[in-house]
């Protein structure tokens, strides 16, 4: 996805979904992140400013993930504690979320849930497997199915059309094909624009992109792709450890995992072994 596209080709790839436009929170935001010393003061005032930014930054601040003994009431403090980068994907997800129509909100609890819980696990899996890239994973749990939320607005019948590709899925079918076959268009290349449109990262927007696309990735054992593959290891891990599979698809075993799993965990060198101790601990934080 390299080579610039035209709006023509654009538009064919979004199918009459309009993306949404940034909000101006998220401008200004990123303008002071983007001074050579961001001023962590005026990026408080701005999110004191909303009282539901303020409550969903002192709700992350103050989960089991960070293991603070004393609870933050105070939003400077929050900013200080998370780091610009961290806040600013905070208030991109709760920006989406503002673009959501009632009535389609009331569907997507469960989708916030798990993009919530997706984040959190790929930030502690980051932290524990030694990643350098921990901002960028929390980033990516967030993000990777925002096109979700607006293929439903886009399509009435979305979401037993994405049961379907996660009972199909399998080393022949991705979940992206059945969404391609019936819509002409699909969720990880709806939430490229999205996060494209709203100056995510490059290889954040690439790893949404792509991140049904992992058998093909890990199976290509040139030495291209490490930064892709590294999130693209902790995010499928952590959208197995969150079982998406489940809450999104409906399905009462991960296809996806058991075509991919052990090529990620080998990329990342981890055993079975290891890899279900981590979940363990990673639920006894409290991931549903």
């Amino acid at each position: 996805m390299s080579q610039a596209l035209t709006t023509e080709q654009i538009q064919q790839a979004l199918q009459g979904i309009s993306v949404p436009p940034q909000p101006q929170i998220m401008v200004d935001l990123q303008m002071e992140q983007y001074m050579p010393d961001p001023d962590l003061g005026a990026i408080a005032r701005l999110i004191a400013q909303d009282p539901g930014l303020s409550g969903a930054l002192l709700k992350i601040v103050n989960s089991p993930y960070y293991g603070l003994t004393n609870k933050i009431a105070s939003i400077e403090r929050a900013v200080n504690l998370l780091g610009s980068a961290s806040i600013i994907n905070l208030i991109n997800a709760q920006s989406i979320k503002g673009e959501m129509t009632d009535e389609t909100i009331v569907t997507l609890n469960r989708f916030w849930d798990s993009a919530q819980d997706v984040a959190m696990t790929s930030l502690t899996l980051a932290k524990r497997t030694g990643s350098q890239a921990v901002d960028e994973a929390y980033a990516l749990g967030l993000f990777h199915d925002c096109g979700i939320p607006l293929m439903l607005k886009r399509f009435p019948n979305y979401m037993s059309v994405l049961e379907d590709a996660y009972a199909k899925a399998s080393p022949t079918c991705r979940v992206v094909d059945t969404e391609n076959h019936t819509f002409n268009t699909n969720h990880a290349v709806v939430g490229y624009f999205t996060a494209k449109s709203w100056r995510l990262p490059e290889h954040v927007s690439n790893a949404i992109a792509n991140h049904h696309n992992a058998l093909a990735i890990f199976q290509d054992e040139s030495g291209h792709n490490s930064q892709l593959k590294n999130l693209l290891a902790i995010l499928k891990m952590a959208e197995h450890v969150c079982a998406s599979y489940r809450v999104l698809g409906n399905q009462g075993e991960d296809h996806e995992w058991n075509s991919i799993g052990h090529l990620i965990l080998d990329y990342v060198g981890l055993s079975d072994y290891d890899f279900e101790n981590l979940k363990e601990s990673i639920h006894e934080l409290g991931v549903r």
